[in-house]
């Protein structure tokens, strides 16, 4: 439980400075800890949207949010939700493993590439 917590605690810390979430160091832990995918996917969700609101609170507060931008950016997520959930429901653990792993090898790279220009 400690280890749960303090990893909590840490991508919280990375999601509110970061914007990232934290959804891609929650989720590989939670399968590291035998969760399934689908198990995974959505607790980390959990986890992300509390973590979300606690930091729109203090990002409010220092006057960094961008109301207009982020409602309309929501407004597709929100939508787009919606069908996550159905597609995950037909891949299996193994697919979304190596699928997930390509989109942070390829987000790792792409954000290497940025901080080079």
């Amino acid at each position: 439980m400690i280890i749960k917590v303090v990893l909590g605690f840490v991508v919280g810390i990375l999601s509110s400075g970061s914007g990232l979430g934290g959804g891609f160091l929650v989720v590989p832990f939670l399968i590291y800890m035998g969760k399934p995918a689908k198990v995974a996917v959505a607790t980390s969700i959990l986890f992300v949207g509390m973590v979300a609101v606690s930091s729109l609170w203090a990002h409010s507060k220092l006057g960094n949010v961008d109301l207009k931008t982020g409602l309309i950016l929501a407004a597709g997520g929100v939508l787009g939700a919606q069908l996550g959930p159905q597609i995950l429901q037909n891949i299996s653990d193994q697919n979304f493993k190596r699928g997930f792993a390509v989109l942070l090898i390829g987000t790792g790279i792409w954000l290497f590439m940025q901080a080079k220009s």
